[in-house]
């Protein structure tokens, strides 16, 4: 290390996400642009989809396209003159106590050049989900179909007519699934976990915000009421073979941080049978996959949807997350960590949460500098 020159400054921010504008990418907002399909919409309205200090324009549409979210994370880099360090990879990061500043060592992937940054605040916003993960289900190296995680997934047209499972039914495993059977596709999906389901997520949370300003009633109560508003929508999706969450979206939300599914027409396709409901995996087989009850369907394509909050392995060594990949503290503090480390984008709140964590950051650091920043 002391061959190495550390150039000095006041923070260092790791990651490309929303949440922060030194990292592995090429381009600002990387898993927008490169990791979700094309006809991709945001379900949360605009007002809780800005970054700080520069809110969607009125003239923007209340629902975002995914060009459209783009465009404004483009526009935000450039308002704001942020210009990061793309392509570089931070190798090590430590908190020097001689020094009382972290040490950070980073690589150009390209050229292979190091550098050294000695700061006073190291900030990780690589965000949550950075990296796609598909678990080794027995035989999945037998397929001989094609298996792509949800994430490379851009269009369904090249998979009209074709036998699809899509496997995960989170909100993006049920757009994925819907936007296949759309085009042709004879689509199926697993659903192993209990799903809570919404027709909006901006009403939910309208719904909880008034709920808490005007009329004060418990969140067990709120979620009662929202679950009855869910079923006299839905009906009884257990009929459908989709099993039902115990708790309602409110709980889930705040002790998981997962929101309720919102439905964009996947749900009346189950109904009508278009779209195959199925039980988890026990097994793969060259063209088939078997399934928990012993049953085996043919599938020409196989879509794993499982995301791994991948971080940086520099973060686990100083302690801020555990193993899986969560944070050590839980929401509301889990933001801050020990010798002026912060985290930005883990909040599993979304994008509402990846707003609030950097005012809460940059905050923090002003209190601790002891001026304006």
């Amino acid at each position: 290390m002391d061959n190495f020159s550390k150039e000095e400054v006041e923070v260092v921010v790791v990651g490309a996400c929303p949440s922060s504008i030194v990292v592995s990418t090429y381009c600002c907002a990387y898993l927008w642009k490169k990791k979700t399909y094309d006809r991709l919409q945001l379900h949360l309205s605009k007002d809780f989809c800005s970054l700080p200090f520069m809110p969607q324009a009125t003239s923007s549409p209340k629902y975002l396209s995914k060009n459209e979210f783009i465009q404004y994370l483009d526009g935000y880099v450039e308002h704001f003159k942020i210009k990061p360090k793309f392509q570089t990879c931070v190798e090590l990061a430590f908190y020097n106590n001689d020094e009382k500043k972290w040490n950070v060592k980073s690589r150009h992937v390209t050229s292979g050049e190091m550098e050294w940054y000695a700061c006073d605040f190291l900030i990780l916003a690589t965000g949550e989900n950075n990296g796609g993960y598909i678990p080794k289900v027995v035989g999945i190296d037998n397929f001989n179909g094609e298996i792509i995680h949800s994430s490379d997934y851009k269009f369904s047209e090249k998979y009209k007519d074709k036998k699809v499972l899509v496997v995960g039914s989170r909100n993006y495993g049920m757009e994925i699934v819907f936007d296949l059977s759309n085009y042709g596709c004879h689509t199926s999906i697993v659903i192993r976990s209990p799903v809570s389901f919404s027709i909006s997520l901006y009403l939910v949370f309208t719904f909880i915000f008034f709920v808490f300003l005007h009329v004060n009633l418990p969140l067990s109560l709120v979620d009662i009421v929202i679950a009855k508003f869910a079923k006299f929508n839905f009906g009884n999706l257990a009929e459908f073979g989709i099993p039902q969450s115990e708790k309602g979206p409110c709980y889930v939300k705040i002790s998981k941080g997962t929101s309720p599914v919102i439905d964009v027409g996947a749900i009346g396709k189950i109904k009508l049978e278009k779209i195959k409901v199925l039980l988890g995996m026990s097994e793969i087989k060259e063209h088939k996959v078997v399934f928990e009850n012993g049953k085996e369907h043919q599938f020409d394509g196989h879509f794993c949807y499982w995301i791994q909050k991948c971080c940086y392995q520099m973060a686990k060594a100083i302690s801020i997350f555990i193993d899986d990949g969560t944070l050590m503290n839980e929401f509301p503090n889990h933001w801050k960590g020990e010798n002026r480390l912060y985290c930005a984008g883990f909040s599993k709140r979304g994008l509402a949460g990846i707003s609030m964590d950097p005012i809460t950051i940059v905050d923090d650091i002003k209190t601790v500098k002891g001026d304006k920043i």
